[in-house]
């Protein structure tokens, strides 16, 4: 399946740096990843924590910018153009409560009028690097697709990832692929399918019914099987899921403070990885309550290691 083209979503608090690097040294099939979406402040300027996420350039890497402001949108873009990106996605996606109270992500899709004017002052300005951007299919309702396609259709975006659930859907009940055809007659540049795409038998059954998709975003599903793209592509599997978590291990032990915050983010990917060994539930209970790194490792070893 060498035609499709596979990104990697962002994940905020996942998709690191460090993650990102060592998926890369274990996993092929990944045509591009997605940083976890980077804040402008108010003042023009990146956080701290966002810059050490994206500089100094990484190859294979699209920056993604949350904001509502047209102006801050724009300076960001440059900035990153200026890092050596040709290309930032605008986040109008997220579903999460705080970022939607302050009109961002998702909630720039509940004023399409306001939104209409949003894109409109961001493609009036000259020198920018390509835009894309990830969006849901509406704001309360996947009924307001075909609107919000043909306000995307108004606007040279290089690429749209649409996500066929609207914002008051969150992650709930199943994408609402009939939404996502709606935006795809409509909207003229490439498109690319975001949701619940978990396995092999996700994506053949996606790609049988609707041929004409040549691109996919994976998120949690990859989180949960990060072999997953490369058996998408060539039927194969690396096998190599404890030598990959070791070395995540290893990555996060250098880079972060004390253990605790290392059990943190060994939690969270297990939170996903650990779907796959349903009949290890006692080790995956270790997993989640354990204090300290030795009694991680020996509960990954009873998972992953042959007896």
């Amino acid at each position: 399946m060498d035609r499709i083209k596979i990104y990697f979503a962002p994940m905020e608090g996942i998709t690191t740096k460090t993650y990102r690097r060592v998926h890369r040294q274990f996993y092929p099939g990944v045509d591009r990843y997605y940083s976890p979406f980077i804040v402008v402040t108010s003042d023009h300027s990146f956080k701290r924590r966002d810059k050490r996420g994206i500089l100094p350039y990484e190859e294979g890497l699209v920056p993604q910018l949350l904001t509502n402001d047209p102006e801050a949108f724009v300076w960001g873009a440059k900035k990153l153009a200026d890092s050596g990106y040709e290309e930032v996605n605008l986040n109008a996606g997220c579903p999460v409560g705080t970022v939607v109270a302050k009109g961002k992500g998702a909630g720039l899709l509940e004023n399409p009028d306001a939104f209409d004017a949003f894109l409109d002052s961001i493609f009036s300005n000259d020198d920018l690097p390509k835009i894309s951007i990830k969006t849901r299919v509406g704001f309360y309702e996947s009924s307001e697709a075909k609107r919000l396609a043909k306000i995307l259709s108004r606007y040279p975006f290089c690429e749209v990832t649409v996500h066929p659930r609207a914002r008051e859907d969150y992650y709930n009940g199943t994408p609402d692929k009939e939404a996502f055809d709606v935006m795809a007659e409509i909207i003229k540049v490439p498109i690319c399918y975001n949701g619940d795409l978990c396995s092999v038998g996700d994506v053949n059954k996606l790609l049988s019914e609707r041929n004409a998709i040549d691109r996919i975003m994976l998120g949690r599903g990859l989180i949960a099987d990060p072999d997953l793209a490369g058996e998408i592509k060539t039927g194969e599997r690396t096998g190599r899921l404890y030598e990959y978590l070791s070395c995540l291990r290893k990555e996060y032990k250098e880079e972060l403070s004390g253990d605790r915050d290392v059990l943190f983010k060994l939690k969270e990917i297990w939170s996903y990885v650990g779907r796959g060994f349903p009949d290890h539930e006692k080790s995956l209970k270790t997993i989640r309550r354990c204090s300290n790194l030795t009694e991680y490792d020996i509960a990954v070893r009873e998972i992953l290691t042959p007896s």
